[in-house]
């Protein structure tokens, strides 16, 4: 494992001022009477919950660091030089990996179809995702894939409005379904994310009668904290504001000495968070059920890193309730704001937790119950990652969640777009070209696929579409080399653990033992 230093991070801004660490603490070995910093107990000392959180806040997508003892860096793909399933008349004439079918689907009776096997993470209220919205939703969509609304955007929508403690109009939410699905090509669809505060809000009858949403997803959680959502602002009467709808505030912005302490500049900032949800099988189901007599044609669930009891309670309520797809979520990923020690140190990471979702799900499956679709989430990032968790999980995951990295591109396209502007181009992208055309690989292809409409496309939402190309062609690959030319293919077998502790916590054949058996006949026959 690699060094963890728990009292220096640059997800906090803090240093240690020694080379030498206490490895447990995270203090220096020794402290100096005068040190002027900076680690993070020397930046508590003044700044005290601010460090509780990555930074600066609206500006990061933060990911935990730590090094798990079995990660899928211990899983190997396996390759063949026979064979190529999905393929009716294999020869080297058709099994062409540009031919490999990387098209999915998910859904108990509506499916929807996935261009790629992934879908972004929960983009909700935070100022990340608001301020890069047209990027994210136009790229995802042109990219067919799916885009997660996440939880609480109506709740903080400045244009809010309310009947009898129901929404009844959100300017917000309404941009952002309609952009969406201005783009969207017949793959993928916007799921709008729901926790405690958006159900009691009434967000599901104001997205599914007003907006036509047709898939709505629960959330019990996330695998990047075990608490619920959370956002900063920067106005007092903001803050007030977002109190008197009924969300916890932290300080309390209506008390006269914390009102005083941001008057002199010492609170900057005020937390914004959701309540913690608890689960029971009958609310579940009625939830459910509520949610289809709405008109919701689809209802998922996305739950976190809890125990095993919470991520088997979700799949056999998944299972009795015919949940269109389950999102499970690794501890180890993360995208917004959440409590960095938490995101460090808290949860199942998602190895071992995919590991026990197979596990459980193989258990359902032998009792002859009815497995739903499933997708994995937390820390992926390649198309290596993408052809793991699928063969990993196969015949039950349909597909990979990501968070920051279809978030990136995003942000990287917006921000080629005013460097290019601002004559400012660093080298890293100059290197390419000074114009679009010269710099996205996908210029051309985009523009002569959308016409004149191309104009309206933004510059994050290109990136995105580039960076999903990437991991399609680098999927098609890898799955034409382990002979698997669709998805449906793609099994187990196709993996090897490349130590024994991944083969104990997976079930993954160790190297030296994948295929022993049929080697072995061959030498001796």
């Amino acid at each position: 494992m690699n060094l963890q230093r728990p009292n220096a991070s640059d997800a906090t801004q803090t240093t240690n001022r020694s080379r030498s660490v206490a490895p447990n603490s995270g203090l220096c070995s020794r402290c100096v009477d005068g040190c002027t910093g900076n680690c993070e107990v020397f930046k508590a000392t003044f700044r005290g919950r601010e460090l509780l959180y990555p930074g600066p806040f609206g500006t990061v997508i933060a990911g935990a660091d730590k090094e798990y003892p079995v990660d899928y860096s211990h899983l190997n793909i396996q390759g063949y030089a026979i064979g190529a399933k999905g393929l009716a008349d294999p020869s080297p004439e058709t099994a062409l990996f540009p031919v490999v079918d990387t098209e999915t689907s998910f859904g108990y009776n509506s499916k929807v179809k996935l261009k790629l096997p992934v879908f972004t993470g929960a983009l909700g209220s935070t100022d990340i995702a608001k301020k890069n919205w047209d990027h994210f939703a136009v790229g995802a969509a042109i990219s067919g894939v799916s885009l997660i609304c996440g939880e609480n955007v109506c709740g903080i929508d400045p244009g809010l409005k309310t009947k009898n403690g129901k929404v009844v109009k959100s300017p917000d939410m309404e941009y952002r379904v309609k952009i969406y699905r201005q783009w969207q090509e017949g793959y993928g669809d916007i799921h709008v994310q729901m926790n405690v505060e958006d159900t009691k809000l009434g967000v599901a009858e104001y997205v599914i009668d007003k907006l036509g949403v047709t898939t709505m997803e629960l959330k019990w959680g996330q695998g990047a904290k075990c608490i619920g959502g959370e956002i900063k602002v920067d106005s007092l009467e903001r803050a007030i504001e977002l109190k008197k709808r009924g969300y916890i505030v932290t300080p309390d912005p209506t008390l006269k000495e914390c009102q005083e302490a941001f008057k002199a500049g010492a609170i900057r900032e005020f937390e914004r968070h959701s309540r913690l949800g608890f689960v029971t099988e009958e609310d579940f189901l009625n939830e459910v059920e509520r949610l289809r007599n709405l008109g919701a044609e689809r209802v998922t669930l996305k739950t976190g890193a809890y125990s095993a009891i919470e991520l088997a309670l979700a799949i056999k309520l998944s299972s009795m309730a015919r949940i269109d797809l389950l999102t499970i979520d690794g501890a180890g990923g993360g995208t917004g704001m959440s409590p960095w020690r938490m995101m460090e140190e808290w949860g199942i990471p998602t190895f071992y937790l995919q590991s026990l979702t197979h596990e459980f799900c193989q258990k359902l499956a032998a009792n002859g119950e009815w497995v739903p679709d499933i997708a994995i989430a937390g820390g992926f990032s390649t198309e290596d990652h993408i052809f793991k968790v699928l063969a990993m999980g196969a015949p039950y995951v349909k597909a990979v969640c990501m968070g920051r990295a279809l978030m990136i591109p995003g942000m990287v396209g917006k921000n080629i777009g005013v460097w290019l502007k601002d004559k400012s181009l660093p080298k890293t992208v100059s290197q390419f070209g000074s114009k679009p055309e010269e710099i996205f690989v996908t210029w051309e292809e985009l523009r002569g696929k959308y016409g004149n409409d191309f104009k309206k496309i933004p510059l994050g939402a290109v990136g995105i579409y580039t960076f999903a190309e990437k991991l399609k062609v680098g999927l098609q690959q890898l799955m034409a080399g382990s002979r698997n030319f669709n998805i449906s293919t793609m099994g187990r077998r196709d993996l090897m653990s490349l130590t024994e502790e991944a083969t104990k916590v997976s079930g993954i054949p160790y190297v030296m033992d994948a295929y022993k058996e049929e080697a072995e006949k061959i030498i001796n026959s």
